[in-house]
């Protein structure tokens, strides 16, 4: 199965030795997205709600460029450093997403990179 690596300047430009996605037939691997102002790469001023706000809208970019969006996410995966912020993270995904909203795990971790409060993945199926 062919693969494409799909990449756009409307979210972060990747860190590390990866992609922001790659897509396998209709299945779409959304790589972690952490609270990164695209045009700065520099952190999302203000708030843990900013913070989540810019990971959510960095996703959504990233998914449109794959010729998808956050409706086609089948599965979303939340790393929080403080677990008090779920309750957040679901106040904002609401703004996002409408049901059926995708599968989802959250999981409380000891840090992320740049300081980052929170980072999530995605998995999004295209053509369903």
């Amino acid at each position: 199965m062919a693969r494409a690596i799909i990449s756009t300047d409307r979210a972060p430009r990747a860190i590390g030795t990866y992609s922001q996605a790659v897509r396998a037939g209709d299945t779409v691997y959304l790589s972690g997205q952490i609270p990164l102002v695209p045009e700065t790469m520099a952190l999302v001023e203000g708030d843990r709600e900013a913070q989540v706000r810019q990971v959510f809208s960095n996703l959504s970019a990233v998914a449109e460029a794959a010729g998808g969006s956050l409706a086609d996410v089948v599965k979303l995966n939340v790393f929080l450093t403080d677990l008090g912020d779920f309750a957040l993270v679901n106040q904002v995904m609401a703004e996002f997403f409408t049901a059926p909203y995708p599968a989802r795990a959250a999981v409380g971790v000891a840090a992320l990179p740049r300081g980052a409060a929170v980072e999530m993945d995605a998995v999004m199926v295209l053509g369903g």
